[in-house]
């Protein structure tokens, strides 16, 4: 499902004009965006989690090169899935 795709939907769903969906979309995920990046964790019940996980440093391979290098340190948004999204996928 492309972004258009699930606007539709909303606006479908929440019968509201495609323009009203697009933007209460946009306002959802740069609310998401946002506590992110102040590393809060933002839990939807039923649906899942979205936190910020902490990568540690690690050697890896340069494929050009073949050369061991060393990657730094990193965050990395995650995303767990809710018990009730787990099901209802697993139908």
């Amino acid at each position: 499902m492309t972004k258009a795709e699930l606007i539709n939907s909303i606006a479908d769903k929440a019968n509201c004009t495609k323009k009203d969906a697009g933007c209460a979309l946009e306002a959802t995920l740069a609310a998401i965006q946002e506590a992110l990046e102040n590393g809060e964790k933002v839990s939807i019940t039923g649906f899942g989690t979205f936190e910020v996980r902490e990568r540690g440093e690690k050697i890896g391979i340069n494929p050009r090169t073949k050369q061991p290098m060393t990657c730094p340190p990193c965050k990395t948004p995650a995303f767990k899935a809710g018990k009730t999204l787990k099901e209802a996928v697993n139908k």
